[in-house]
């Protein structure tokens, strides 16, 4: 059939084509749930109901939506210029974004790699501190160190140092030489906690086992998210991150910050490496960085580890042979640009850090709600933890999800928890009304 003829007989409805991630597919296409607009705090849904939105989307979309600051320099740019090349050409904006990320980036992470999603970022970040070590004579360092339960993207260096079962079971040996230290969740001693949680930071010295399993001359990186989003809103202990960054620095060991949920003002501050007071020698980050409307991620780089290559490679060669066709896309600079300009007009991430005490409270209201046993929260994310049905797990929390939606209300769920992630404009009102209706949700949910 001619190529016309078969796209004119399409329908809109038709939704058996679309292979849909992180989805029950099966399930979302018997009774489907479509999204056909947004503005600010808000979705449209097909059927006209406006939807709250409680996740920033999927943690990325910061500033609201379809801001009109974000819109209009996408369109301006979109009718300048479309593409250039990332390879040896490039375009004015790349490095304006490029040194405005740096300019918020904390302490001397001075230097940017621009990728097309957290993923990348993640793989580009697990690339950079291998070859780094490579190019400064220590080859033997090429293992990477995760942490259980963390989530660090789905290419094949995220999986690897990725610590989700469900994530990784699929996908065979994934890459040789990656470990894990142990996580951070303990109810015992940390439920209900508020901010970083008073007990943990002796859990840090698991990365000394690894050490000695695996001798730090072969050990190239550690990467964790200083708050495991994805995972269900873990928070690092006090002193965690910092007992991380001294056992990196005692072994000549990278440490990298996985910043893709909490990159841009999530936590109250530009970055969560600012947040707790830790400096990494790498941050990933994506969502944030362009409000979602262009995909967009990133690696920053500290200035030695930039001038480590610069230094290495013979003058006019190619210094890291690395890159993505879409790297530092016109439009995602576009949108970057004018994301970052958002920010700072509005002051949004110290207006997060002041809203972020009445979210906390609002949240921990539902300590004693039906199903509860844990509430934990950091600047403007939130995990309420649910008691799983037996055999059933992740069931009961994918309920309340549903349930909250037919009211307007939409949010995250991972496994049994709960994950709350709002724009960081939202209202006291509308704190209230998300809380509120998972509070009424619970009382129905068996």
């Amino acid at each position: 059939m001619p190529v016309a003829a078969s796209l004119t007989e399409v329908s809109s409805n038709n939704l058996e084509a679309y292979w849909m991630p992180f989805t029950a597919n099966r399930q979302f296409k018997s009774a489907p749930r479509l999204l056909v607009s947004a503005k600010g705090m808000y979705y449209k849904a097909r059927d006209g109901r406006e939807v709250l939105d409680g996740s920033a989307g999927l943690w990325c979309v910061n500033a609201g939506h379809c801001r009109d600051e974000i819109v209009d320099a996408v369109k301006a740019q979109v009718e300048t210029l479309d593409y250039s090349p990332a390879f040896q050409m490039s375009h004015p904006a790349a490095f304006e974004l490029a040194a405005k990320v740096a300019a918020i980036a904390p302490a001397d992470l001075d230097h940017v790699f621009f990728t097309n999603s957290g993923s990348e970022a993640v793989d580009t970040a697990l690339k950079i501190a291998v070859a780094y070590h490579q190019v400064r004579g220590q080859g033997s360092r090429f293992r990477l160190v995760g942490r259980e339960r963390g989530y660090h993207g789905v290419g094949f260096g995220g999986l690897a140092v990725g610590g989700i079962v469900a994530n990784r079971k699929s996908f065979g040996p994934l890459l040789p030489g990656a470990d894990h230290i142990g996580h951070t969740h303990n109810l015992e001693h940390n439920a209900f906690s508020r901010g970083e949680p008073e007990w943990g930071a002796h859990l840090a010295d698991d990365l000394e086992r690894l050490v000695a399993l695996h001798d730090a001359s072969t050990i190239a990186a550690v990467i964790v998210e200083p708050m495991a989003g994805s995972t269900g809103v873990l928070v690092a202990p006090k002193g965690y991150l910092k007992r991380l960054r001294e056992i990196c620095d005692k072994h000549g060991i990278l440490l990298i910050f996985d910043e893709v949920i909490t990159g841009f003002g999530r936590l109250g501050a530009a970055f969560a490496a600012e947040r707790f007071g830790v400096i990494p020698d790498l941050i990933t980050c994506a969502k944030g960085l362009t409000n979602a409307m262009v995909p967009m991620g990133a690696v920053i780089a500290r200035k030695s580890i930039f001038e480590t290559f610069m230094k290495a490679a013979p003058e006019g060669a190619i210094e890291l042979f690395h890159g993505y066709t879409y790297s530092g896309h016109p439009l995602a600079c576009a949108a970057g640009l004018a994301t970052l300009e958002l920010y700072r007009k509005e002051d949004l991430f110290a207006r997060a850090a002041k809203i972020a005490p009445y979210f906390e409270n609002a949240v921990h209201s539902l300590k004693g709600a039906r199903h509860v046993i844990d509430i934990r929260n950091i600047g403007m994310v939130a995990g309420i933890e649910l008691q799983p049905r037996q055999s059933r797990p992740t069931e009961r929390a994918f309920d309340t999800f549903l349930k909250c939606f037919d009211k307007g209300v939409l949010f995250r769920t991972t496994g049994d928890i709960i994950a709350i992630s709002p724009p960081l404009i939202i209202s006291h009102a509308e704190i209230d009304r998300i809380v509120s209706t998972i509070g009424d949700v619970l009382k129905t949910v068996e």
